[in-house]
């Protein structure tokens, strides 16, 4: 684990990990669970995006990727997607970030992905904490139908639950994360 990984771990379980005795947390799939990844208080904190963004572009580079643009379906990935592509500037080697919206605009461009990638590009789709995986596929779906070239999801966290990452992968690609729910247990 790197020292910018390990740093972000601490954050995360500073910030962002939450748990109880019982089940109090409800999940988009609607079960409960004793505990809980608020990311978004770790993805928009400023130690955060900057931790994030450096550990995306490592990871980016340990895979041998050269993408154009990293994004993902909005709100999730977000953060992630923009602190990645200010972080890539810095180091000379820009990537788009974008944004998938849940739908298309019902107005102006109706385009469903927004930012500076278009048709044929290579992207990388990413996301905060993977469950089920739902929010990763409709985010990968939206990007091929605009005609994006999908290499792989990142998640920040695996939670290793209902099949998350095998749904994902039946997508025809892989999926890496960075954390896994055991690393905060």
């Amino acid at each position: 684990m790197s020292d910018l990984t390990a740093k972000l771990k601490e954050v995360i379980k500073a910030r962002s990990f939450l748990k109880s005795e019982k089940p109090i947390f409800r999940l988009t799939s609607g079960e409960m669970s004793n505990f809980y990844f608020d990311l978004r208080l770790t993805t928009l904190s400023p130690e955060g995006q900057y931790l994030i963004g450096n550990i995306i572009l490592e990871k980016i580079s340990e895979l041998g990727l050269n993408p154009d643009g990293i994004g993902g379906l909005t709100m999730g990935a977000d953060p992630i997607a923009t602190a990645t592509a200010f972080a890539s500037y810095l180091k000379g080697k820009p990537v788009e970030a974008f944004v998938i919206r849940k739908e298309p605009k019902a107005h102006g461009t109706m385009r469903q992905v927004e930012g500076g990638v278009g048709e044929g590009d290579p992207v990388v789709i990413v996301d905060d904490v993977l469950t089920t995986g739902g929010s990763t596929i409709k985010a990968i779906q939206a990007a091929r139908a605009a005609g994006l070239n999908v290499l792989c999801a990142i998640v920040l966290l695996d939670r290793g639950e209902h099949n998350g990452k095998g749904n994902v992968e039946a997508q025809g690609l892989k999926l890496y994360s960075i954390f896994k729910r055991e690393d905060f247990f």
